[in-house]
Order: structure tokens, then sequence, then C-alpha cells
């Protein structure tokens, strides 16, 4: 897929904070960058960084000894979405070897692909992957309440006091959980559809959310995260790239600065 267009070199800062930098080639996020900088495992031109350093074109800069291309130019982050299949994982390295949402994801020059959240293994659906480490930061934080929308699918049927009861808010081993809403979508015979909104991640709350009304889920999609869709013309197994244009509106959502585009043609849709 094609890499977007940088402004024109001459825009380019002299200098920027290393973190920054750093961030910019898709380490993680600024915060996390500065964590590393803290940690001592960073050094610009064979000294150990400390936070306030600033770095400019032509600073070697390693993190855990291995060189960090510059980039200071600023430009467009890349955003892909994937629809993910049950059996999936979410996760670069498995113990088990099984299946990973990271197996063929197009090659990023200079930085990495960071999951926007997570899908357990039995889970299908949206995800959503940048380079930014700076916009995935954002998306996560529990602050920033980004709604995460979901089709579920149970077997029995869910009573308006239960219905009631899960976006009034119900106990669970970790804390009380509540939807944003819950709607009935129809269904067949014993299956029952629901479409639910929620604004947290916790790690299978929806499944446990339906568990708590003795109710299990045989099917679960992510079809929403934040303003992002799930578009139904991504299969499952498939990724799109989005257009610079989308990105740019999702940095501007995420409160986070646009930089100026260059004309970019559209991505072509990639099939697994």
């Amino acid at each position: 897929m094609p890499e977007i267009s940088a402004q024109p070199e001459n825009d380019a800062p002299a200098s920027q904070k290393l973190q920054k930098v750093l961030a910019g080639a898709g380490l993680g996020s600024r915060r996390d960058m500065e964590t590393w900088i803290e940690a001592g495992r960073v050094s610009v031109n064979g000294v150990t960084a400390t936070l306030g350093r600033r770095v400019s074109p032509g600073d070697r800069v390693l993190a855990d000894n291995r060189p960090i291309p510059l980039n200071f130019a600023a430009e467009l982050p890349r955003v892909l979405i994937y629809h993910k299949r049950e059996g999936e994982i979410v996760s670069r390295d498995d113990p088990q070897a099984r299946t990973t949402v990271f197996d063929e994801l197009p090659r990023v020059r200079n930085g990495k692909w960071i999951a926007i959240g997570r899908l357990d293994f039995n889970t299908e659906g949206l995800l959503i992957f940048t380079t930014s480490g700076d916009l995935a930061n954002r998306l996560m934080h529990p602050s920033f309440e980004v709604e995460r929308e979901y089709s579920v699918r149970i077997m029995g049927e869910l009573s308006q006091e239960q219905m009631r009861s899960m976006t009034a808010g119900i106990q669970l081993d970790d804390g009380t959980a509540h939807f944003e809403r819950i709607a009935e979508q129809g269904g067949e015979g014993s299956n029952r559809w629901y479409q639910v909104i929620i604004k947290e991640g916790r790690n299978r709350e929806v499944r446990r959310m339906f568990e708590a009304m003795g109710m299990m889920v045989s099917r679960l999609i992510r079809v929403r995260f934040g303003m992002v869709n799930l578009p139904p013309r991504v299969k499952r197994g498939q990724m799109l790239e989005l257009e610079s244009s989308q990105v740019a509106a999702i940095l501007e959502w995420a409160g986070l600065p646009v930089p100026e585009m260059l004309p970019q043609k559209r991505p072509q849709d990639k099939k697994r």
C-alpha cells in the first residue's frame, strides 16, 4: 500500500523533542517514550538521553541499541481497518503459535502497526491499526470514553427489566459495568440479536455482562469504534487502509493536530 506523503522538507523544524520523534517513528505514545527515556533505553549520539532532550537532523538515536530513523517532516499517520475473524489473536507473539492479526498486515516504513484496542479470541469485527502512538493512546485512554458498538447473539431473550439493569449498571468481579445503550435487533428461533454500546474496554466485558444475566453469547461482532464503522464490503479477513482525508477527520475528532496533506490516491483493499 502506498505511503502517506510528507510535507516538503523545508517546512520541517530544526529540532524536536526526543519523545515526539520516537512516537512519530511508531514506537508508542509520547508518554510511553518518556518512560523509555527515563529508563535509560534511549541514547543520542552515544549518550544516554534524558527527558527534555531535543534532536535534530543528523543526530543518531538508538532505542534498545537499535537505530531509529528520524523523520522531522509532519506527516499523516497511516490508519488501517481490519475485519477480524474468530480464532485470531490480537498479539504479535503467542506461545501457542495461533494465528495473529499482525501476520499479514502491510509493511510499515520506519515504524510499526499499533492496534487500537483488542478483541478476544472468539470475537470478530472491527479492529483499527495505526502508525501513530499518540492516536492509539488517545483513543484507548479511559478518559476519552470512546464508544464501542457490538452486535450480540445470544440463546434466549432478555426481559425489559434485565435490559434496564444492564444500562443502569451491574456488578462484575472487577467493578460495576453498564451499557450506554442496548436495543433488540430481532432473531430466529431461540437466537436473539442485540445492539449494545459501551465506553470501556475491559477484558470480555460484553460477554460477562450477558453472563451475569444468565445468557451465553454465541456470537459477538464489533461494528463500530468511535467514529469508525466497519464497512459491509470489508468481509472477514479483509483490510482497508483509510484515505488521507479520513485519517485527518479521525485526528481532528480525537483532538490531535492535523498535518498538511498532499493529494493521495485511495489505497487498495487487501484480501487475506
